[in-house]
């Protein structure tokens, strides 16, 4: 229906997705076509229709283009002749800003192709370390209690972990996580996300707020010099 497409991502989403989205829809081809039947087609088709992944060989079926863009113009160049000009070093300063580290070419390409996906990974991997090495299974469900899982961190360095058991949770929501690492127990503690709502949570700063300084280490507040409307400066004991 598409027409002569490149199957290879991202177009080859824009078929999944218009797939998925006939199968829920009850949709055949011919519906599809139908210039009768109304269709709230998913915004990947509109966006391959309008032009912005490329026009493929002999261009798309005209009239389900027409149908699908509901009278909007497609563009018929190359899409990023369309960009404007991007100030590289502004752009890399902006993107470090976020992430907090310094970018690579091959991160500084993914941060302006696709600016929130990059800075929401460069959250979670900051948060949680390099996942990629995880099996694919162990990140999207975790460990079976029992299982070994492989861990290959570097070339030549493989890690063996094997999961025991999970604690009960505690007041804060926290619970105790036993596993062998290398062949040696070891735990841990973790928040029980399921129980956050009701676990008494003490507050984090915001590294998104300017004005909130974390703690170096774990540790407990005894004393505070100063109260809410007073001047610090630079270099004062608090």
């Amino acid at each position: 229906m598409f027409g002569d497409i490149v199957k290879v991502t991202p177009s080859s989403k824009v078929v999944g997705d218009m797939a998925i989205f006939m199968v829920t829809n009850d949709l055949s081809p011919d519906d599809v076509l139908d210039p009768a039947h109304e269709i709230a087609f998913p915004q990947s088709v509109i966006d391959l229709f309008k032009g912005e992944l490329g026009q493929p060989l002999g261009g798309f079926p005209r009239d389900l283009q027409g149908k699908i863009l509901k009278g909007e113009t497609p563009i018929t160049v190359r899409p990023g002749s369309l960009l404007d000009p991007v100030d590289m070093a502004q752009a890399r300063a902006g993107a470090e800003k976020q992430v907090h580290r310094k970018l690579g070419e091959r991160d500084l390409s993914s941060y302006l192709m696709y600016p929130q996906v990059f800075v929401d990974y460069a959250a979670h991997r900051r948060q949680f370390g390099d996942v990629g090495v995880l099996p694919t299974p162990v990140f999207f469900y975790g460990p079976e209690i029992g299982e070994e899982t492989f861990i290959d961190i570097e070339r030549g360095k493989r890690l063996i972990l094997r999961y025991l058991a999970l604690g009960e949770a505690n007041e804060d929501g926290m619970r105790t996580v036993f596993f062998e690492l290398n062949g040696q127990p070891r735990t841990i503690r973790v928040q029980d996300k399921s129980l956050s709502a009701h676990a008494k949570v003490h507050r984090k700063a915001d590294e998104a707020m300017p004005g909130h300084v974390a703690a170096p280490m774990p540790g407990l507040v005894v004393s505070l010099s100063v109260a809410a409307g007073d001047t610090v400066a630079e270099g004062d004991q608090i």
